[in-house]
Order: C-alpha cells, then structure tokens, then sequence
C-alpha cells in the first residue's frame, strides 16, 4: 500500500514536469509568474482539505478514546456490583466479564480476532443480562437487583456506542476522492512548474511525496 501512494505522486509530477519541459521548448518565453499563482492556489486549497480531513480524524480518534474510557469504567462499575449478587451467580457473573477483557487484548495483539470478539461480547453480554432476567422475584425487590441492571445496560450502551463508532464512523470516501484528486492535480502543477523552470530533482519529489501522504 505504501508504492501506490509513492508511485501516484511522482508519476504525478513527472508527467507534469516533462510537459513543463515540453512547453518551455515551445515557447521560451513562457511566464512563470502566472504558473506560480496557479500553484499557490492549488496547494492552499489542498492545505485546506489535509487540515479538515486531519480535523475529521483527530475527532473521530478523541470519540474512540472517550468510549474507551466510558467502556472500561463500566467494565468496572459492574464487576465491582456483582458482589452484591448470590452464589453462583457472583462468580460465574465475574467470569464473564474477566473473559469480555480479555478478548480486547486479544483482538489489540491479534487483529484477525476481531470477529470473534465482537460475537463472543454479544454473547458475554446477553448472558448477563440472562442473569437478570433469571434472578427470583423475591430478590428483584432488593437494592442489589436495579443497581446490577442498571451497570449492565450501561455497559451494553457503552460497547454498542463503541462498536459504532469504530465500523460506522469513517471519513466519507467523497472526501477522500476529492483529496487524492487534488493532491495529484497539485503534484502536475508543480512538476510543470519544475518543468518550465527547469528546477526539480528526485530528492524534492521524495520530499513532496512525504509532505503530502
């Protein structure tokens, strides 16, 4: 994935640059003045679409770290609650939720786990609150009951919100297309400014391609 990027760009402005050179033979006394503001004005614009994608990111990052947060907290809150619970019920509850941390270090060193986390969550979960759902009435009227309903639907919440988060929220591809469309119209415009200029080398192309990937 790394020689895409690397080959778009500098064919980007090689091309731009041998049609710069195949100008400049044309007609010598071609200005550059004008060239030059064409650039500038390429490059702003495509300054401007690295800031507002970098801006996307940024936020999209910050909402995963707060989830996060939020997610291990409850993890938390609702293993320290299912103190409050009956045997067998405290134990195998606490299980559980040992085994719902540890299927994020798991996926954290191993992506290929991924799938499987999210499947064995759900199911983690849903056996939670199967627990609820099988507690006696005579101990649904206690202060323990709605206090381990409760961590559990925050926990749920949280890991639905997180999900979200990490498979929904993306930066749109329209933006994406519309970066890599100006950015290679901005490595032509500098390559043809290398061109009739007759300035350029590989080592400044290397630094254009690392400035803008």
């Amino acid at each position: 994935m790394f020689f895409i990027p690397l080959l778009a760009v500098l064919i980007s402005i090689y091309i731009g640059q041998f049609y710069g050179m195949h100008r400049k033979k044309k007609s010598p006394e071609l200005p550059h003045s004008a060239v030059g503001s064409v650039v500038g004005t390429v490059l702003g614009l495509l300054a401007f679409l690295l800031a507002f994608t970098f801006q996307i990111a940024s936020n999209h990052y910050d909402a995963r770290q707060e989830l996060q947060l939020e997610e291990v907290s409850n993890i938390r809150t609702t293993y320290l609650q299912t103190g409050l619970l009956k045997e067998p019920t405290r134990s195998d509850t606490r299980k559980l939720l040992v085994e719902y941390v540890d299927l994020r270090i798991e996926a954290a060193k191993d992506p290929s786990n991924f799938d499987f986390m999210i499947t064995r969550s759900g199911q983690i979960l849903n056996m939670l609150w199967e627990y609820a759902e099988a507690m006696p009435e005579a101990e649904r009227s206690l202060q323990e009951y709605p206090l381990y309903t409760s961590s559990v639907t925050n926990l749920v919440d949280s890991y639905n919100k997180r999900l979200t988060v990490l498979l929904e929220y993306r930066i749109p591809a329209t933006i994406l297309l519309v970066l890599y469309i100006i950015s290679l119209l901005s490595m032509l415009s500098i390559g043809y400014q290398f061109g009739i200029s007759g300035k350029g080398s590989f080592k400044i192309n290397l630094l254009l391609f690392n400035t803008v990937s």
